[in-house]
């Protein structure tokens, strides 16, 4: 499985846009594209889905379940 970063980047490159020109298509700031792409861990989830939505992806956060037969 790819990393967030990768298939962002990926898919940046498979499209022949820059940075800037995938920020400005996504409608978030340069510096949320750089960040995502280098794997920075302190991204805003909306922005990230916003990104992602250019490829048809979402990410939403897992809860795990409380008292699991695992713990």
């Amino acid at each position: 499985m790819k990393s967030l970063s990768q298939l962002v980047k990926d898919k940046r490159k498979e499209e022949k846009l820059t940075q800037e020109e995938f920020a400005d298509r996504a409608g978030v700031a340069l510096t949320v594209i750089r960040k995502i792409e280098q794997g920075k861990d302190n991204l805003n989830l909306s922005s990230v889905n916003q990104v992602l939505k250019m490829f048809g992806y979402v990410l939403a956060p897992i809860q795990e379940s409380v008292g699991s037969k695992d713990n």
